[in-house]
């Protein structure tokens, strides 16, 4: 094991290999993207890798041997670890080095995200301690809370946590009633109220809590495990992420001191909803990685599994379900990287000796709010299917607790729910596009009216996609189509009234997710073949069309159920046959793909391209 964290400040000394040029958050939509505009795992600066490496070792030497004791609820073991974290630079990535941290870029934070996700339980806790539980202070905190809290977290000799839900303002998180009263003395905030599902409760030493004051006023603040009038409940009995802590915190006038007001006076929401944005992206990545360890428990199992004479692996039904899951890693890479990367290039452009500097990195992150949410939803319902279909892979061993299939679907569950749910994530994607659209930050309407335009002119003779991966390019190019197409009906009958309309607007974000999906694969692809020649593209390409199939007739499929809604009679028909105009293309012979993929994941024993 590497000590000192001198491996992560290797890599701040390198320069990341992320495009230059900056580009606007949701304008996938409306743009084609070319490769070298786009980062890729591939893209891996030599310092990358090696802090994956980093991480990787951690996880395989520290974190697993430990599972059992972290599952029994042995949080001294957890603490231990995160202090190791600290030791090897893994848990300040993201604090500046003035206050002890290492101020990496947010590819490093992605990479060690994925790396660390080996064991749900204690990458929960690592992700509430290093991302939401310190990140609000990076952002928000005065010079003084800054220098009083931030080395301290870094090195894990404190414990972070968030703590913004209440029993009935979950994903209505302003709806929140816990209240903080200025002291008469005007020294203190007396706060009363209860926190429920604070992940690292039963251990954590400092926790950013939410609270109106004067009931009205949402603001923050930093309340440390010994103030007056502040306890931890039980711990909760979950179904999953059991090696995580989890509990209420309770407020009986718990005196907080004026100094510990994190940010301004109701202003909260900056912070409660920009700092779960940036956790939005690492879970994406968590999600890869927690993936792609089933995925390897899944292929190890059917290659020693015998059933009918022969091993389970052999069977084509297997083989499909492994390379389903082989493709859904390439292409949850392929986002988290991609996005990430995006970010690094806004970040870029910050002054960071200005007085704004936390400000103006907040308005970059925030730029890509719809692909961060993108992110979690994809991410989080991806690994489901992983770990299903491992399960189903072991059978009847899979629904026993000494077989990792179990615990690992027990794990994955909660990824749809915490980070704000899939169904508000599926709003915020088409909420934010609109409001962009609506304010002109966003050219959508103009992109809709023209293909409305072109649509009812009859079909098109534009030029076709030429070069590499063009049918697959042209595939892209007719979801983008169709989602805009649906959107434009949507918006057409409903006007600004589409946000009471959650099912439509729900139909709206899935073609938009599977839209970036698609796209981040076939640029992907597109940039190994034109690197590294088409040989060593072939199982990319194979990934990419499988996934392009599966993913097209799920734009489609949505795009029918928006027309449906939104029209009737002669003008349905209408709609519905352009939208079959739009949605034809000549199928991929999957049965084909999936078995070169399998071929592949089966012979290497694990997930990869190499």
């Amino acid at each position: 094991m590497v000590a000192g964290g001198s491996i992560v400040r290797d890599v701040m000394a390198t320069t990341t290999a992320v495009p230059k040029t900056k580009i606007a958050g949701g304008s996938f939509l409306l743009e084609s993207r070319q490769p070298e505009e786009v980062f890729t795992p591939e893209d891996f600066s030599e310092q990358h890798q090696l802090i994956g490496q980093t991480a990787e070792e951690f996880a395989v030497n520290e974190i697993i041997p430990n599972i059992e004791k972290i599952e029994h609820k042995d949080f001294s073991v957890t603490r231990d670890l995160l202090k190791k974290a600290g030791e090897l630079g893994l848990a300040g990535v993201e604090i500046p080095e003035a206050y002890g941290g290492l101020e990496m870029d947010k590819v490093t934070a992605a990479v060690i995200a994925d790396h660390i996700a080996k064991y749900a339980g204690f990458a929960t806790s690592w992700g509430a301690h290093s991302g939401i539980g310190l990140l609000p202070i990076v952002y928000f905190g005065t010079e003084e809370q800054k220098k009083k809290y931030l080395p301290r977290l870094a090195t894990g000799e404190i414990v972070g946590a968030y703590a913004l839900s209440e029993s009935t303002s979950g994903s209505d998180a302003m709806n929140i009633r816990a209240r903080a009263e200025l002291s008469k003395d005007g020294k203190h905030y007396i706060l009363n109220g209860e926190k429920m599902w604070i992940t690292n409760a039963g251990f954590a030493d400092l926790f950013t809590v939410f609270a109106k004051i004067d009931g009205e006023k949402f603001s923050a603040f930093l309340i440390e495990r010994g103030f007056p009038g502040f306890s931890v409940g039980a711990e909760e009995h979950k179904m999953g992420i059991r090696g995580s802590s989890t509990c209420p915190i309770i407020l009986n006038d718990c005196k907080v001191p004026v100094e510990n007001l994190l940010g301004e006076i109701g202003k909260g929401h900056l912070i409660a909803f920009n700092i779960l944005n940036i956790g939005r992206f690492k879970l994406g990545a968590m999600c890869v990685g927690g993936g792609r360890v089933s995925t390897e428990n899944a292929i190890a199992y059917a290659k020693q599994r015998k059933a009918f004479n022969k091993v389970i692996a052999d069977f084509g039904l297997v083989r499909e379900k492994i390379a389903n899951m082989a493709t859904l890693l390439y292409v949850g890479e392929s986002l988290v990287y991609r996005t990430v990367a995006m970010m690094d290039t806004a970040l870029s452009e910050v002054d960071k000796s200005a007085s704004d500097a936390a400000k103006q990195a907040l308005k970059a992150i925030e730029e890509y709010a719809v692909e961060c949410s993108i992110l979690k939803v994809w991410g989080s319902e991806m690994i489901d299917y992983i770990v299903d279909e491992t399960m189903q892979i072991y059978a009847g061993y899979g629904f026993v607790e000494e077989y990792p299939a179990e615990r690992a679907y027990r794990d994955a569950r909660i990824n749809r729910i915490f980070e704000g749910t899939n169904e508000i994530n599926r709003l915020i994607i088409t909420g934010f596009l609109l409001k962009r659209a609506m304010t002109g930050q966003l050219p959508l309407m103009p992109a809709i009216k023209k293909l409305m335009d072109e649509v009812l002119s009859g079909p098109s003779t534009g030029e076709e996609p030429e070069g590499t991966l063009a049918e697959e390019r042209k595939l892209v190019a007719q979801a983008k189509k169709l989602g805009l197409f649906a959107a434009g009906a949507a918006t057409q009958k409903y006007m600004q009234a589409i946000q009471d309309q959650q099912e439509i607007m729900g139909a709206i974000a899935d073609m938009t997710i599977e839209t970036y999906a698609m796209e981040s694969a076939v640029v992907r692809a597109q940039k190994i073949a034109e690197s590294k020649g088409e040989a060593a593209a072939a199982l990319p390409v194979a990934m990419t069309r499988v996934y392009l199939s599966q993913a097209i007739e799920k734009v489609e499929s949505a795009a029918r159920k928006v027309i449906a809604a939104v029209a009737d009679g002669d003008m349905l028909r209408t709609q519905l046959a352009i939208l079959r105009r739009l949605a034809k293309y000549e199928p991929f012979n999957t049965i084909e793909l999936r078995q070169q993929v399998a071929q592949k994941m089966i012979e290497r024993g694990k997930y990869t391209l190499a």
